[in-house]
Parts: C-alpha cells; structure tokens; sequence
C-alpha cells in the first residue's frame, strides 16, 4: 500500500468552538499519535482528506506534510456526523516504514456457488500483523462453483507474503448452506406463530355460515307462505 500524500497544518486551538470553526472552513481537525511522541494536532483540507480515506480504505497509509515536516500516519479512527455524513475528526497513528502493525482487514466474497444455496459471511473482519507500506485492502474469498457444506476458516485465507494472520485459524469465515424453500420457511412461521399463540381467524368459513343461516331463513319463510 503506497503512502498517499497530503499537506496538513500544526493545531494550536481545542475544543469544539475551535472544531466548529475548523469544519466551516470545509476543514477536519486530526492528531497524530504514536512512537512516545507528544501527539500531533493538525487540520486537514476536507476534500483531499476524504479522497485520501475513500482511496486507502479502512487502514489508510498517508504521508502528512505538516509545515515542511514529513509524519508517516495509519489511519486508526475516523468520526463520522451521523446524518449530515461529513468527517468530524480522524486519528492517526504514526508508523515508520518497515515497522509490522497489526490491523483488520475486510473479506471479500467474489463468485457465485451452486444453484439454491446461500453464502454466508459469518466474519466480515480478520486481524493480520504486516509491514506498514504493504497492509492488503482486503483479503478475498472465492466461492465459485462451492456446494453445500463448502466452510472456509481463516486459516484457509490466502494472505499476501509477509501478511500474518493473527485471528484464530479455526474461525469460521464463510459457510455455504442450503438455500430455504418458500414452503419451509411458511412451516417454520407457522410453528413460531403456534409457540407465540398467534391464531389466524378463518373468514372464508365465516362468510360461508352466514350465508347458510341466509338461506335457510328464506326458504323457511317461504315454506309458510
């Protein structure tokens, strides 16, 4: 993973007034963490920073300027404003090149398995020990052609060279099953429905009765005239 790069500015004022002010100026406020340096406040231009993220993914590598001053950074967290979307503040982590980190990395399913059957992602994350500058984006699962019964654990992942895996091997990651018929999951709500009490009113029987009570009134009062 090359390191994108991205000119930041040094941070002399805190707390939200400041970050409020930050933010109007379509700016993010960040620190940097790490290696028992004091951590580093900084601003980041807002658009560059989300390109940089949406780029690098969930563990991007970015080499910040910061007034002349080059800081080698792992993204750690990301705050997010919940309903406008905008990135609020982000974290870093300061990393030199060479140095093994450990992260999560997402599973990719690509492929399409036999026909009526259904792929489950049972962990959509594992955790890998790699090199700062070499942190794969993802790992990817290739179902193509599996059946039913078809389990992949973490230890069958294919990680790239010098990329360590540190979840437990015997993690289940992906799991073929079969595929539920319409009938099936009827028979299985109509069981949740009988253990809940749930009772269903036949109105089709309903309507027929009153409809019998009708008729046997009419032919009565005809029988008297």
């Amino acid at each position: 993973m090359a390191a994108e790069k991205i000119a930041a500015e040094a941070r002399t004022e805190f707390g939200k007034g400041a970050a409020r002010r930050i933010r109007r100026e379509d700016k993010v406020p960040a620190v940097i963490y790490g290696h028992g340096n004091d951590p580093t406040h900084i601003t980041l231009p807002g658009h560059e920073i989300m390109l940089a993220l949406k780029h690098g993914g969930a563990n991007a590598l970015l080499d910040i300027d910061v007034d002349g001053e080059s800081h080698l950074a792992l993204t750690k967290q990301v705050q997010v404003d919940p309903i406008k979307r905008f990135i609020e503040h982000v974290d870093f982590v300061a990393v030199r090149r060479g140095e093994k980190v450990t992260v999560d990395i997402p599973v990719h399913v690509v492929g399409e398995a036999v026909a009526e059957t259904l792929v489950v992602l049972e962990n959509s994350v594992v955790s890998v020990e790699a090199e700062a500058t070499h942190i794969p984006e993802f790992v990817e699962v290739d179902v193509e052609g599996a059946e039913v019964g078809t389990q992949v654990h973490a230890s069958d992942l294919k990680l790239p060279k010098g990329t360590e895996l540190l979840t437990d091997g015997d993690i289940l990651v992906v799991n073929v099953t079969q595929q539920q018929s319409q009938a099936s999951l009827d028979a299985e709500l109509e069981e949740l429905e009988a253990e809940a009490g749930i009772e269903h009113e036949e109105s089709g029987d309903e309507e027929t009765t009153e409809g019998g009570d009708e008729s046997g009134d009419a032919e009565a009062g005809d029988s008297q005239e």
